[in-house]
């Protein structure tokens, strides 16, 4: 294990996944906080509700990392998907313009996919005891062969090859950050900084639910991670994850 500045690595070759190793990893022995596994190919990478998530070897960012938030109660978990996509976010905009926050969690470029995140929390009691946060990150893969439908990594957006220690270290650093002010101050201010950086955020936009398509603007995501759209008849609609989905 070695340190990436402040925070520990353990650097795998290749796992099925990192989110599993680390599960397994802390289930056997103490691991501290942020302690971070990163792995240069994934076998069984795991994306949302069972998806997958294609990774060429090397070239990319496949992490997880661990935190133990015992000072969160398990309804304001939504709380942690909003500051790492944030993290994300804000990271990737040091490399280019154009980067979203695609409810709940995944992060896009214009209207592709360039990042994917999958948050499994362990409750204690009515708070949470453990959170591993597992991101997949299209860095420099240059060619996808999956039939995911809108993939993109930040090479075919800028055209140069990145650092992906240095990301990887500012995505952690600015985790940490955005984990202590939850802690210190709230989350109000993340919130609201969360709600302006959505996909789609201005405007009215084509989105599907299980009655068919309809036009309808973004109002809010509430503190539990429901989704709230006002449509042409102003009609407010509450969704949770995979209920409502975004039509070109």
């Amino acid at each position: 294990m070695k340190c990436l500045e402040n925070y520990p690595l353990i650097h795998i070759a290749e796992t099925d996944s990192t989110n599993n190793y680390l599960s397994g990893l802390c289930d056997r022995e103490p691991v501290a906080e942020f302690t971070t596994v990163q792995a240069d190919f994934q076998t069984a990478g795991k994306g949302q509700r069972g998806n997958s998530w294609e990774a060429e070897k090397g070239k990319n960012l496949l992490f997880s990392f661990v935190l133990y938030p015992a000072f969160l109660e398990a309804r304001r978990q939504f709380v942690l998907s909003q500051i790492v996509s944030l993290a994300v976010k804000e990271e990737l905009e040091q490399q280019t313009e154009g980067i979203s926050i695609k409810w709940p969690n995944d992060i896009y470029w214009d209207d592709k996919k360039i990042c994917g995140m999958l948050i499994e929390n362990d409750l204690a009691g009515m708070h949470i005891g453990r959170s591993i946060i597992g991101i997949g990150l299209n860095i420099n893969q240059e060619q996808f062969v999956s039939d995911a439908p809108n993939p993109i990594s930040l090479k075919q957006v800028t055209g140069c090859e990145h650092d992906r220690a240095a990301i990887l270290d500012g995505i952690l650093q600015r985790t940490a950050a955005y984990y202590a002010e939850v802690q210190q101050e709230g989350s109000t201010r993340i919130a609201r900084r969360y709600l302006q950086s959505l996909f789609r955020r201005e405007g009215m936009h084509r989105y599907a639910d299980a009655d068919g398509e309809f036009m309808a603007q973004v109002v809010d995501v509430e503190p539990d991670g429901h989704f709230i759209l006002e449509d042409e008849n102003q009609r407010l609609r509450r969704y949770v994850f995979k209920e409502v989905g975004c039509v070109k």
